[in-house]
């Protein structure tokens, strides 16, 4: 595409302190004076003209930054279930009610209003929330309150609220007497709520996403070169057979992975399956792994070393079959959001169709990679695997909130394993993706045990082994 170098402009001796402000931009949904902590935005605003310069070349991402707070605000190519992290509080991701509910309230706030209390705000919500079949609200409910509470905490550690009178927990308790008072934020409820299209434009959710442009023109080009810095940075791993031949020929190239590794400051890893980023200081990610963690993580590490100890048994013949690629995974929950549109509010005028580069990220088979085959590991062999670790090192290894329900943390660990990439759940089993064999070496610290009770995990260095033919 012809362009500088990222970071450009940066002293050598500076680096490092512009990488770690790039990584705090790209890993925060919102920075704020006191979020992620104090210190932060100032940090980052001392680079905001060069990051803002290198996201719009880089990634075609946009860069909004005040006094007040840093947003990242980013082009989307694929649905991926994933993403709804970014809406969850106290490690619980948000329901569908709980989103529903926080669109719901957003739309509450009126420009007028520089508080609200929480009495006035439930009196506006409600019949909102009731108009809407399937949905409702009833304060003496406890889930529907539950859900509210959530919301409000969201918006409060973002700073869209600030809570100046009253409690919510006294709300909570008694919603008869409590009350509180919040003064509203409007710059960050704006950035917040950030559609690349007007929600009543749409027929589909594929309409938030980027289109492409055409194919075979210049910016079609630099489209794809885009396109593939944004799987590498928003992704665990990138597999040339998860997307199309012309985003995979750009991520065999050395340039696309070295402006990152320089904007980042993280390490290119390449197998002959993809390429990925790594952190050696594992803080580029919300789901650190391996490491000590919590105890899904932990387990999720046993697993995987189970998992390969099965796959390197010379007796043992794995069953391979062909995994679905992200543009499977992509149409597939575009279709399931889809069926929850309503009918009705969509201004048919203006009214947004798919056009045929859109179709060309999801659709075009054609151009896509050569699909990749990997190894089955059958649904009774997981099963048996959970309860040889809890044989091993005792149920109270798992903490009190898994050690009576192997089946649940096996469920938790897989579910974890699959967000990032390492294996993919299929009926009957789960299918163990390339990556995964870079943590064959996990191996757990034991028979001592941390004071926590803890399972310590470790890792072989897995840049010891040559594994670009395995």
């Amino acid at each position: 595409m012809g362009r500088s170098q990222p970071a450009r402009d940066v002293q050598p001796s500076d680096l490092g302190s512009y990488q770690h402000a790039v990584r705090r931009v790209l890993t925060c949904d919102l920075i704020t004076e006191e979020r992620p902590r104090p210190g932060v935005l100032e940090q980052v605003l001392r680079w905001a003209d060069e990051m803002a310069s290198d996201l719009r070349e880089l990634l075609d991402y946009s860069l909004i930054a005040t006094t007040h707070y840093v947003r990242l605000v980013r082009r989307l190519d694929l649905l991926d279930g994933t993403q709804q992290s970014v809406f969850s509080r106290k490690g619980r991701a948000f329901d569908r009610r709980r989103l529903t509910y926080l669109c719901l309230v957003l739309s509450s706030f009126q420009r007028s209003r520089v508080e609200i209390s929480l009495a006035d705000l439930i009196r506006i919500f409600t019949p909102l929330a009731n108009s809407i079949q399937g949905l409702g609200f009833d304060p003496t409910v406890g889930s529907h309150k539950a859900a509210i509470v959530d919301v409000l905490g969201w918006l409060v550690d973002r700073g869209a609220l600030q809570l100046s009178d009253g409690s919510l927990e006294s709300w909570a308790r008694d919603t008869e007497r409590g009350d509180a008072l919040y003064d509203i934020d409007h710059d960050i409820c704006g950035v917040l709520f950030k559609p690349a299209r007007p929600l009543q434009h749409l027929t589909s959710a594929a309409g938030l996403l980027h289109e492409p442009s055409a194919v075979g023109s210049v910016s079609r080009r630099e489209d794809v070169v885009r396109r593939a810095r944004r799987l590498l940075v928003e992704f665990p791993v990138v597999y040339y057979a998860d997307v199309e031949a012309e985003v995979a020929d750009a991520l065999r190239g050395s340039g696309i992975a070295n402006d990152l590794a320089r904007f980042t400051g993280l390490v290119v890893e390449r197998r002959a399956e993809g390429v990925m980023l790594v952190d050696p200081g594992g803080s580029f990610t919300d789901r650190p792994f391996p490491g000590r963690g919590n105890a899904v993580s932990r387990a999720a590490g046993l697993l995987l070393a189970k998992i390969a100890d099965l796959l390197e048994d010379r007796m043992h013949v794995p069953a391979r079959l062909p995994t679905p690629t992200l543009a499977d995974d992509h149409a597939e929950l575009a279709t399931r959001v889809d069926a929850g549109l309503p009918n009705e509010g969509v201004v048919s005028e203006l009214a947004w169709t798919a056009t045929s580069g859109t179709t060309a990220h999801t659709e075009d088979g054609l151009h896509r990679a050569a699909q990749t085959e990997v190894p089955l590991v059958e649904q009774s062999r997981l099963d048996m695997m959970i309860e040889e670790l809890y044989e091993q090192f005792g149920a109270a290894s798992f903490t009190a909130a898994w050690q009576q329900d192997p089946q649940e943390l096996l469920r938790a660990a897989v579910a974890f394993l699959a967000d990032l990439m390492l294996v993919r759940p299929v009926p009957g089993g789960v299918l163990v993706l390339p990556a995964a064999f870079r943590y064959r070496n996990i191996r757990a610290a034991l028979p001592v045990q941390e004071q926590s009770g803890q399972l310590p995990l470790d890792l072989a260095d897995p840049s010891a082994d040559d594994e670009e033919n395995r």
